[in-house]
């Protein structure tokens, strides 16, 4: 089974041109044809957003049947978070607080999806867990945030062997953080160049990229066929971040 995750910070919808655009990300959307999408900054209510539910206004414009937010940072009016959109069905949500002290309110949007039967006959149903973050600005917060995150019941408990990912805006511009998931966790990181010290696909600002900010890191049972950022001359002005593409294959057993 092959299918597609897209990972983008939106910046609310408002573009580096300062304007939002909420259609802009919704070509992008559409234009790349993720099954599972995960959106950092979506906002709720908020006046700059004109007072929209982005989170659902993106997944009707897009053709998304199921999504799940996970709100963290409240305004003077409205609030913002992450946002998951999927083709497939939701069968658990639940928002992971990595708050650390008094720093911005931070966290990591947890789903389990209904994947469809591997023999496509009626057989059980799979599932994949997927977690959808957004770190903080300094190293040590996001260390001690991805602490929360291991010590979460939600990925503590998890079977290393079962399909799972991790990914969103983990603004580890040095990728310190990489060796915690792909050594101590035996994640392998989608964003990954072939060579070079920290090489990463590089996805921020968008309109000249240079650090790695936006990650998937993925396990069991799945298998990485390709990854890269938008091509979209529009995926430059609309958020100040690039979209990640990132293509996998399920076993089937």
């Amino acid at each position: 089974m092959r299918f597609r995750v897209v990972t983008y910070n939106i910046h609310r919808c408002i573009g580096v041109d300062r304007r939002f655009k909420p259609e802009r990300v919704v070509e992008i959307l559409e234009h790349h044809d993720g099954d599972v999408v995960l959106l950092q900054e979506v906002d709720e209510g908020a006046p700059r957003s004109r007072e929209l539910d982005l989170a659902r206004e993106l997944a009707e414009a897009a053709g998304y049947p199921h999504f799940a937010v996970g709100h963290n940072v409240s305004l003077r009016k409205g609030r913002y978070g992450n946002c998951t959109l999927s083709r497939f069905p939701i069968a658990r949500e639940r928002n992971i607080d990595l708050t650390i002290g008094n720093k911005k309110r931070r966290g990591c949007q947890h789903t389990t999806l209904l994947l469809p039967p591997a023999d496509g006959s009626g057989g059980a149903e799979r599932h994949l867990e997927v977690f959808n973050l957004h770190l903080g600005l300094s190293a040590r917060e996001r260390e001690r945030q991805v602490g929360l995150l291991l010590r979460s019941h939600e990925l503590a408990d998890l079977d290393p062997a079962a399909p799972c990912m991790v990914g969103g805006d983990f603004n580890d511009w040095r990728s310190l953080l990489r060796p915690i998931f792909t050594q101590a966790l035996q994640f392998q990181n989608a964003t990954d160049l072939k060579s070079g010290w920290n090489a990463v696909i590089r996805t921020y600002p968008s309109f000249s990229p240079q650090g790695g900010l936006d990650r998937v890191y993925y396990r069991g049972g799945l298998a990485l066929r390709g990854a890269r950022t938008c091509r979209l001359n529009l995926s430059r002005v609309a958020s100040d971040h690039l979209p990640v593409i990132c293509d996998f294959e399920l076993d089937a057993a």
